[in-house]
Parts: C-alpha cells; structure tokens; sequence
C-alpha cells in the first residue's frame, strides 16, 4: 500500500503516521518512498531524528518516537522540511502534533490477529484537497484478493525496488 500511493505522490505533502511500536510505519515509508523513486534502503531514524532520500522528489523520513512537545522545536530545524520541497513521512507524529501542518495525511496502521493469521489495518484521514486526492486515487486503483491481501503492485516495480522493499511488502 505504501509503495501505490508514494506511486501517486505529485507535490510535496506530509504524512503522518501513527501506531504501537511493530505495527508497520517503517515499512510503510519503505514501500511508499520506493514508489517515489528512491533506490536506497530506508531504515528507522530513530536515532537520528531524520532521515534524507532522493526520489521523485525529496523523501524526509523522521521519527518523533523519543520527542515530545517539551523538546525545542526551533532548535530541531524541522518546519523546513514539514513539508518543504519533498514528502515528509512523521512516524508517531501525535507525540508532536503542534509541529505538523493542517493539511496532511494521517495514517494510523492498526495491527491485528485473526484466523488467517497476523494482518494490518490502515485507517486513512485525508487532512487537505491534495491527500484527499491521494486517498481517492488509492481507493480507485487497489483491488483485494478474497483473503484481504493486495491483488496487485504497479507494473513499474522494478526487482531493485522489490529487493529493498523486503518481504513484509
């Protein structure tokens, strides 16, 4: 799903995305960010705050899971990239939401275990008329297989691409 609708990215946005930690936010960013063209393995920042890929456009990967509103923001040098020239992906953004924008998206990856095993669910709440394209145009191009699984990639994916991806994807 992330790597379809990084497919689909035209201008520069911010997605916020939230879950419990191994929910899948990382993958998610890895997917999306191949779908905008980078090349490079994407790996959790959460060291480093924030992450730089090139793409289609430029891909600013931070996580905000060791920060809170107490942290000097303006010292950080975040607003730049918020959504700057590129697509910012915020893992646990609602530790900061004062610092994101109000046109967004908002995506919170829910994980869950039933029969078939242990799934994701991703709840999506557009936040602008761009994303709320985006949302548009993945609902209009996904289909499902019987057993929730995503029937199809896009044709574009080459096999780099799907070598970084890894097989979550």
């Amino acid at each position: 799903m992330g790597m379809v609708l990084g497919s689909f990215i035209r201008e520069p946005l911010v997605v916020a995305l939230n879950g419990e930690l191994g929910s899948g936010k990382t993958v998610f960013v890895r997917g999306a960010a191949a779908g905008l063209g980078v090349t490079e393995m994407v790996t959790s920042p959460s060291f480093v705050l924030l992450k730089i890929y090139r793409g289609r456009l430029p891909v600013y990967h931070f996580d905000f899971y060791r920060l809170d509103e107490a942290a000097a923001l303006e010292d950080l040098g975040f607003e730049e990239y918020l959504p700057g020239d590129g697509v910012a992906f915020v893992e646990w953004a609602n530790n900061l939401p004062g610092l994101l924008p109000a046109e967004r998206l908002d995506i919170t990856i829910e994980r869950f275990h039933d029969h078939g095993g242990e799934g994701r669910r991703l709840w999506l709440m557009p936040r602008g008329l761009e994303s709320s394209w985006l949302v548009s145009r993945l609902i209009e191009s996904v289909t499902w297989r019987v057993d929730g699984r995503l029937n199809m990639l896009p044709l574009d994916l080459s096999k780099e691409h799907r070598g970084r991806l890894g097989s979550n994807c």
